[in-house]
């Protein structure tokens, strides 16, 4: 492995080398970098990753190996187009672990390269944006010009290569080693007392949970379902999922909130905020580097409280676009961009972070039970 060769080409020309790991593949996409700590294969397999080379700004990626029940897409796949790290560690060593890194990312055909000087590269993506990258080990010339050819994420519908062909219905809540007992006892689902659509944009299989442990019976929809399918299913509130690519870029999925709102309690998380954002007439745009990573500042405007959160975006809504019908409740601390929105009239709100963490600080986890009261 250490005779291999690989570099990672930034479609600007810039160069980094590195060794390959995971399968031998030639990896396109937008090189975006997430400042988490810990959860690697979460970031793996989250939906929202899909069309991205991601770089880990942790220094020692692979420790603890992976484990199926860690994995947070639905479908188990692994979504992220390729992966750069700094080390890759050669001992997985973790007694939940049944692969190593290098052979998940193998199995699953994704690219991965070891050796990167990831604060470079990551200071480079900082001042300069996100951009199209290539991995492989061709020569360094032959990436930069497939990177400079891979599609640019505006513009790019990438709901449609992660939402589900059929419906689907989940009842597993969080129960478990990873969730946190409340005082005095073990942790505990609520009684269910609430139907709720999630319509799935790329959702993450702990949303799903955190919604049945708030006491809802999930079904989730593809993207595509009509407003009026969903409104046959006779649910008391529809869930707007995260998922992948540019807002704007899903004209089908704005069209059926836009139909929704106002019928029934609605509640998104990240894209889902984005789309709602749309429905109600906003407009989002490119952040030059986008937010991710466990670790980012968000403030509740509607009771000044500071919650550390776990993000994952590369768009934003516009705030001076929306109506005043719209009101603003959570902003970044780092920027002031828009992290939450409400419309009471319309029993709507959505967040641009991700409550549901895994991996993350379990801060926001109010808001599951925000939306099942507004059920009712």
């Amino acid at each position: 492995m250490d005779a291999e060769r690989a570099y990672i080409a930034l479609a600007d020309g810039t160069v980094f080398p590195g060794r390959p790991f995971g399968a031998r593949e030639l990896a396109t996409g937008e090189a975006v970098f997430t400042t988490t700590m810990t959860g690697y294969q979460e970031v793996l397999t989250d939906p929202s990753y899909s069309g991205q080379i991601v770089v880990m700004t942790a220094s020692e990626i692979g420790n603890v190996g992976v484990n199926a029940d860690d994995a947070e897409s639905v479908d188990g796949r692994v979504h992220v187009a390729g992966f750069v790290v700094r080390d890759l560690s050669p001992i997985a060593s973790n007694w939940r672990s049944e692969e190593s890194l290098d052979a998940y990312l193998a199995r699953h055909g994704k690219a991965g390269i070891t050796g990167v000087d990831t604060r470079k590269l990551t200071r480079h993506l900082r001042d300069h944006g996100s951009q199209n990258a290539a991995i492989g080990t061709e020569a360094p010339e032959v990436l930069i010009r497939r990177a400079r050819e891979a599609p640019d994420m505006n513009g790019l519908d990438l709901v449609e290569v992660v939402t589900p062909r059929e419906p689907y219905s989940w009842t597993e809540g969080r129960g478990g080693w990873n969730v946190p007992p409340p005082e005095g006892g073990a942790a505990k689902a609520k009684d269910i007392k609430h139907h709720v659509v999630a319509i799935d944009y790329g959702i993450k299989k702990n949303i799903l949970r955190c919604l049945v442990d708030a006491g809802c019976r999930v079904t989730a929809v593809p993207a595509r379902t009509k407003a009026s399918e969903i409104l046959a299913l006779k649910p008391d509130g529809i869930f707007l999922s995260n998922g992948p690519g540019d807002p704007a870029a899903v004209g089908y999925a704005v069209a059926t909130v836009r139909e929704l709102a106002g019928k029934l309690p609605i509640f998104g998380i990240c894209l889902g905020h984005q789309l709602l954002g749309l429905a109600l007439g906003g407009k989002t745009y490119k952040l030059k580097f986008g937010h991710r990573g466990a670790n980012q500042p968000v403030k509740d405007l509607t009771t000044g409280r500071i919650e550390i959160t776990t993000q994952n975006h590369g768009f934003c809504v516009d705030l001076d676009s929306l109506p005043s019908r719209a009101q603003r409740t959570h902003i970044h601390l780092n920027d002031g961009t828009s992290e939450g929105l409400a419309v009471p009239e319309l029993r709507a709100f959505s967040v641009q972070y991700h409550p549901e963490a895994a991996a993350g600080p379990h801060d926001s986890m109010y808001l599951f039970d925000r939306f099942t009261q507004s059920m009712g």
